[in-house]
């Protein structure tokens, strides 16, 4: 689809945060099985992706599945598993193609099943080189989790306390060469941030869509950016 008139082109954010909400609300409505709705919010990410190719966005995260998602019934975390290993398989080579490069921020822990983890290595494996845009999945992660990890590592490198400022705990989070997002979308209309990038989105933009995820596409992502250039972020500054 073409471009809104109304973007703004010199405007566009660097780095896009979605909070993937509403697969299983959706799947009820439609009277399936809750996992038919991760299974229909494939067709979602991969056309949000792509718009935000179309724009020129360097750099989009996606909320795949938390830390907390572990407390979800075994047979919808297996199947969230599954899926996305086989998303992976799936959707890789046309994503390289396009120049996206795959990357992952989360722990990878013993829960997470080997044949996850070998796809994730091989599709970053593969778009390492890539530049058009950095897809950021966040997968078994949780924003506190990524802070201790990063306290953690401080204390491994032997930092000490008088040493310890903000450069140095960003400088160790799981992706630091990523900009900051300035933009967060959550969809299906809840309104909070469930653990997401806690540290980086400081100053981040906040978007709330009653659309759910299943139904999102990049002319939703559209607006979410319209929404955000429309508002005056001054980082803690007085208006000039």
């Amino acid at each position: 689809m073409p471009l809104p008139a109304t973007l703004d082109r010199s405007r566009i954010p660097r780095h896009v945060g979605i909070v993937m909400d509403g697969n299983g609300r959706w799947a009820t409505r439609q009277g399936l099985p809750r996992t038919e709705g991760h299974g229909a919010g494939e067709s979602a990410l991969v056309d949000t992706t792509y718009g935000a190719l179309s724009l020129g966005v360097k750099a989009l995260t996606v909320y795949a599945f938390s830390t907390e998602n572990w407390r979800r019934p075994v047979d919808e975390v297996r199947y969230l598993m599954n899926f996305n290993r086989g998303l992976l398989e799936r959707r890789q080579h046309e994503l390289h193609e396009v120049g996206v490069r795959i990357t992952f921020s989360g722990r990878r822990d013993w829960r997470v099943p080997r044949g996850v983890l070998k796809r994730m290595d091989e599709a970053a494996e593969l778009t390492a080189r890539n530049t058009a845009l950095t897809l950021n999945i966040a997968f078994n992660y949780g924003g506190r989790a990524e802070i201790v990890d990063a306290v953690k590592r401080l204390v491994e490198d032997g930092v000490s306390a008088a040493r310890v400022d903000e450069k140095a705990i960003a400088s160790r989070l799981y992706h630091p060469e990523l900009p900051d997002p300035d933009l967060i979308v959550r969809t299906s209309g809840e309104y909070r941030t469930s653990n997401f990038l806690l540290w980086e989105m400081a100053y981040s933009e906040l978007v709330f869509t009653d659309v759910l995820w299943p139904d999102f596409r990049r002319e939703h992502l559209f607006s979410a950016i319209e929404e955000y250039q429309g508002r005056d972020r001054r980082f803690g500054a007085l208006e000039s």
